[in-house]
């Protein structure tokens, strides 16, 4: 079994950590693991994005060629629009819903979700507002990762909490519990709007 995974952003929105936590988690698991990031413009508000293979078997290449994403996660739509030529014809889409806008020109919200729609499935929320309802705001990546895990079969998702765990323990009892707690109403509301 594998997984190819393309996390998608602006810089600042917590890709990398993200990245990081699924690493833990796989790694737990005993999956085999490649990575690959590019963090371009990423302290000016550019894009920055990493491409993550998880197998059962050993992987030979870190990159994920055009077609073979099974997902892309990104916390910004026009992100995930970008990435579409690497989405398998079976792939998922899940993203937030709000954009940063650090383009003069940015697309209409409408045109972008009409094209994911069109070219995959997709799980599309306002991972802020629920990072914000579980009083958490700077958790919006634990929720679009607690969404991610609803679609994410090749990771139990109490090994994702569990990366959670181990990738924040630095930080105190209280963050990790905060970005558990995200990663719950994440998971939570993907499974709603499947």
């Amino acid at each position: 079994m594998k997984k190819d995974i393309i996390l998608a952003g602006v810089g600042g929105q917590g890709i990398l950590s993200i990245a990081t936590v699924i690493g833990a988690a796989a790694l737990e698991q005993g999956l085999y693991l490649k990575q690959a990031e590019v963090h371009g413009m990423s302290q000016r508000g550019g894009d920055v994005q990493s491409n993550l293979r998880l197998s059962s078997a050993p992987i030979h290449s870190d990159l994920i060629p055009r077609g073979g994403a099974d997902l892309i996660v990104s916390l910004e739509p026009m992100e995930a629009l970008r990435y579409l030529p690497y989405l398998s014809e079976n792939g998922w889409i899940i993203t937030n819903t709000v954009p940063f806008k650090n383009i003069p020109n940015y697309p209409e919200m409408a045109d972008i979700q009409a094209s994911l729609d069109a070219a995959g499935q997709v799980i599309a929320i306002d991972v802020d507002e629920i990072a914000k309802s579980v009083l958490s705001p700077r958790s919006a990546n634990m929720v679009l990762l607690g969404a991610t895990a609803a679609v994410l079969d090749i990771l139990d998702p109490d090994k994702l909490r569990d990366g959670i765990r181990k990738v924040f323990a630095r930080k105190g009892e209280a963050i990790v519990e905060t970005n558990v707690k995200a990663f719950d109403a994440g998971y939570a509301s993907a499974l709603k709007n499947r």
